[in-house]
């Protein structure tokens, strides 16, 4: 495509001096650079290009003729949706994806709050608990050191223990130093036992306590308590133990029988998320949402997963829903509108800073926090209702070509705008992937080049290869390449209007380039009785115009249809005009540029029968 940014004939790649240069942009990590005398050298080699990227920046030099030819390349054209004719590797990625999706459907995890909070409430009672225990467990192996310890006050035991004790006591290692223990456990332990017995002879201990329970029930009760506990600390001594371990053995089996009597309740079903009206699963809509995820994230399946699941969230927490009908003035529908279609079908979107040069609009819009919070609600709530609109279907149009009019933008001085849309590009970023074919930058001047190479680190290769930059004079050109002229709104250089009434988006226009001192004829052939409904721009205009009616008739006489007349581009943007045709003949405009710059001339007519 590089050949095209100079004429063929051209002899020597030696850098011409014009008014405009247009540099199409390699795929390259460098961002476009403010065009030099040198700069027009770089066509010598062909550039590789996957997405087109063009810069046209208005030179110094004024009077030199323009000879360099913008680019008249493709539009961008979009990757498939058809998941048949997706690469193997793309195929795979989408079905993983799905799978994550489905797993987190079914576990709720898209509507459920975010675990981290929780976690961490649960994290700090829990230390305490763990150090109970641990108290719990000293103060049983105290009780025992105490009770074996404590003096007997009964003979009887000493006569049936001796056999034990003595048993006991030759694998008994020295006894630990005394602990305290609470008042009351001390009393308990003394009046039960009364012969000093070895820290670790615990068969002993449960014997006392036996013997003991048929003196005092006060004293059972609290002895009991001490022997279940006793008893669980000593699993490891010998086997004639076997009998108090059965009363745990026996308890666990009711805890579990308990546990199994109670019906766990049924999972709930897998919850539904749609976005954009369309659901994450299910739908063949939805796998045109997926792959726009996908492609954000270069095909990372947990990437793209995790985009997914904070989109959902943040939908939910910016209350979209509700966002929709909510009414937030049409103020701003001059700054942000939508107008027409590209020529793959793709609505266009209007984006005019230079709306903001207005100070009441302005001041509405970023003059503190709350109302640069309220534009961007409308910002999202306007490209909200724009998506609805587009098809998701596979073979249908799912995004939107933007462009974007920086002529008389209040530049980057303005910090309140300048954070208003950094805000809003993060968020368009983060939450809206893939719906943009195509950014048109025009009227774009000489400090947004400088500006673009800041933010442009922030965006990814895919979305700067859809960027498009002309300057003043190339804008309309630059957009004709695009948009046809007849969708293009008048303000722009298109044939658009508002209440128009003769002309549509349906009557297609043709394009003319006038050469340099030159007259171009536009001739309308007509046989048959009717009325001749015709219009036509020039872009800049500054040239000669008329129109006149030929008949066949050697013996006819030529009509003045439109005396000719010097029209500068201050006039009227369009001419409008009809002629009666009562028989054969032609009408012929004459376009006569008489000035050093070729103009670009278009025009359509239509013919409507007479009325009687």
């Amino acid at each position: 495509m590089a050949e095209e940014t100079q004429k063929p004939a051209a002899p020597a790649p030696e850098a011409p001096s014009t008014e405009e240069v247009v540099v199409e942009k390699p795929v390259t990590e460098k961002e476009p650079l403010p065009a030099t005398e040198s700069e027009p050298q770089a066509p010598e080699k062909p550039a590789i290009v996957v997405e087109e990227e063009v810069v046209a920046v208005e030179a110094e030099k004024p009077k030199e003729t323009e000879e360099v030819k913008i680019p008249q390349s493709v539009s961008f054209k979009e990757e498939t949706n058809v998941v048949g004719e997706l690469p193997e590797s793309q195929k795979k990625a989408l079905d993983e994806l799905k799978q994550l999706i489905q797993e987190a459907l079914n576990k709720h995890e898209f509507t459920a709050p975010p675990p981290l909070p929780p976690v961490k409430e649960e994290a700090k009672p829990a230390e305490p608990e763990k150090t109970e225990e641990k108290a719990e467990e000293k103060v049983e192996v105290k009780e025992e050191e105490k009770t074996s310890d404590a003096p007997s006050t009964s003979e009887e035991p000493k006569t049936e223990e001796e056999p034990k004790a003595a048993e006991v006591e030759t694998v008994t290692p020295p006894p630990p130093p005394p602990v305290e223990v609470k008042g009351e456990e001390k009393v308990e332990v003394k009046e039960e036992n009364k012969d000093e017995l070895p820290a670790e002879a615990v068969v002993i201990a449960e014997v006392v306590a036996a013997k003991v329970t048929t003196v005092d029930e006060d004293g059972t009760k609290t002895v009991e308590a001490i022997e279940e506990t006793v008893v669980a600390v000593s699993l490891a001594p010998p086997a004639a133990e076997e009998p108090a371990p059965a009363k745990e053995v026996e308890a666990a089996p009711t805890e579990e029988t308990k546990t199994e009597e109670t019906p766990a309740p049924p999972p709930p079903p897998p919850e539904e998320v749609f976005i954009w009206g369309i659901p994450l699963l299910g739908d063949e809509k939805s796998d045109v949402i997926l792959l726009k995820f996908l492609r954000a994230r270069d095909f990372k399946v947990k990437d793209a997963f995790t985009m997914i699941k904070n989109t959902v969230r943040w939908r939910k927490e910016f209350g979209i829903d509700s966002l929709l009908e909510e009414d937030l003035g049409n103020e701003l529908e001059k700054a942000v509108f939508m107008h027409g279609f590209d020529k793959e079908g793709h609505p266009v979107c209007y984006n005019v800073f230079g709306a903001f040069q207005d100070k009441e609009l302005y001041q509405n819009s970023f003059a503190d926090e709350e109302k640069r919070v309220k534009f961007l609600r409308w910002r999202i709530q306007f490209l909200e209702k724009s998506i609805r609109k587009l098809d998701f279907s596979p073979n249908g149009i799912c995004t939107i070509v933007q462009v974007n009019d920086l002529k008389n933008s209040p530049g980057p001085a303005k910090r309140e705008l300048r954070q208003a849309t950094n805000q809003a590009v993060a968020l368009l970023q983060d939450n809206y992937p893939e719906f943009v074919a195509k950014q048109v930058f025009i009227n774009v001047p000489w400090w947004y080049l400088a500006f673009n190479r800041m933010i442009s680190p922030f965006l990814t290769q895919r979305t700067k290869s859809k960027f498009v930059f002309a300057g003043p004079s190339k804008s309309a050109e630059t957009l004709f390449r695009y948009i046809a002229p007849e969708q293009v709104p008048v303000q722009y250089g298109g044939l658009s209007r508002e209440g128009e009434q003769e002309f549509n988006v349906a009557d297609s226009a043709t394009e003319v380039i006038i050469k340099p001192t030159t007259k171009h004829t536009v001739e309308f052939s007509l046989s048959e009785r009717c009325l001749l409904v015709w219009e036509l721009r020039v872009l800049g205009w500054d040239v000669s115009y008329g129109a006149e009616f030929v008949p066949d008739t050697e013996d006819g006489y030529t009509v003045i249809v439109s005396k000719t007349r010097k029209i500068s581009s201050t006039d009227e943007p369009i001419i409008s005009d009809t002629f009666k045709i009562g028989e054969s003949g032609k009408v012929v405009l004459t376009i006569d540029n008489q000035t050093s710059k070729k103009k670009k001339l278009l025009y359509r007519s239509k013919t409507k029968p007479l009325s009687e």
